[in-house]
């Protein structure tokens, strides 16, 4: 497994049936790193293995998460996949396009795809750096989880003759971890000063001031200079020395 293979990320997934196929859609086109998030149905799952058929190996290197934010801490650069709008403001790109920059940038890549009925909830996507969407019949906007993956998966294996030498001078961008710590030391800082009042506005808030905060690409230095600069204004004034 290298850096430049994304992580698939299933979100509540819901049938072992499901979580197969998808597995064997990323087999097909290399990629072994599936991350599921709260299974409905526990993992692992009997029923996976037959659907999976012979992806065996991607079903057994299978890590569980209890929430969406463990499964891509690792990950500088988070793809949420949905057809319809939300109420978050983030960059949108195809799967080709997500797949040029996958292999063009530094760091650890996600797609990130929901619950099969359902799909991604608002704050799911809110986790995201960037949508992915593809075009689609607005009469009938219904693919299956195995279907999404494999469009994913197939656009990522038709850029790997596309690799590009990373460039040294500039910085990887933060993985998850690292910006969500900035994030909550930011809302830590605000909470006492009554910034998210009233109540019934607080949610929708938080979500814009995430969505402000994940649109650049913060490498880890950015990060920690922001940290260092709301630490001082944390302590208050200093004496003159």
């Amino acid at each position: 497994m290298t850096d430049r293979q994304p992580a698939i990320v299933l979100v509540r997934p819901q049938l072992g049936e499901n979580i197969g196929k998808a597995a064997r859609a990323m087999l097909n086109f290399g990629l072994t790193d599936l991350r599921l998030v709260a299974p409905r149905d526990g993992w692992p799952n009997p029923s996976a293995g037959p659907a999976a058929a012979g992806a065996d190996i991607v079903l057994e290197r299978a890590r569980v998460y209890d929430t969406l934010a463990d499964a891509v801490a690792d990950c500088a650069h988070v793809y949420a996949t949905t057809v319809r709008k939300r109420g978050v403001t983030k960059p949108v790109v195809d799967a080709e396009q997500a797949a040029r920059a996958i292999h063009a940038e530094p760091g650890r890549s996600a797609y990130v795809f929901g619950p099969e009925r359902s799909g991604l909830e608002t704050d799911d996507v809110a986790l995201a750096r960037t949508i992915l969407t593809v075009p689609i019949n607005p009469e009938f906007g219904s693919l299956n989880l195995a279907q999404a993956v494999i469009l994913c998966a197939y656009e990522w294996s038709k850029q790997q003759a596309l690799v590009q030498p990373t460039i040294e001078e500039l910085l990887p961008p933060a993985p998850q971890d690292e910006l969500e710590g900035m994030i909550v030391q930011l809302e830590t800082m605000l909470e006492p000063c009554g910034y998210f009042r009233p109540a019934s506005r607080a949610a929708a808030t938080r979500r814009t001031l995430r969505t402000m905060l994940t649109k650049p690409g913060w490498n880890h230095l950015e990060v920690r200079t922001m940290r260092g600069v709301l630490s001082a204004l944390a302590k208050g004034p200093r004496k003159p020395d």
